[in-house]
């Protein structure tokens, strides 16, 4: 009777046991799980990028008031430079093609064809 009761009870808990194995792989194996985990590694990795940036940048300046000291080059920092943007032309009302002016096209002015 208490063989029967051990191995009944065995059973049960491996059984329950595989069951809870099974849930957490298939849980753990889902899209959505596997695009958290994803996101959550590029996120790590971001971090530890832009800590990376920040020590280059560290061992960058430390190096440069080394050398700075050595060659005897003045410590006083220059005007910040200005950040650099491209000039685009604002206004261009017409567009020479191979000798044709063209006046400049607009997305809102092509009517879209009916059944495209």
């Amino acid at each position: 009777m208490f063989r029967r009761l051990f191995w009944f009870v065995a059973g049960v808990s491996t059984g329950v046991w595989a069951t809870t194995k099974v849930n957490r792989a298939v849980r753990r194996l889902s899209p959505d799980s596997l695009a958290a985990t994803a996101a959550d590694r590029a996120l790590e990795l971001g971090g530890r990028a832009r800590q990376f940036a920040i020590d280059v940048r560290a061992g960058m300046t430390e190096r440069e008031a080394e050398l700075g000291g050595i060659l005897g080059v003045d410590d006083q920092p220059g005007p910040e430079p200005a950040p650099h943007r491209a000039v685009l032309p604002v206004n261009r009302p017409q567009i020479t093609y191979r000798g044709h002016v063209r006046s400049r096209v607009h997305p809102q002015d092509h009517q879209q064809k009916e059944g495209h």
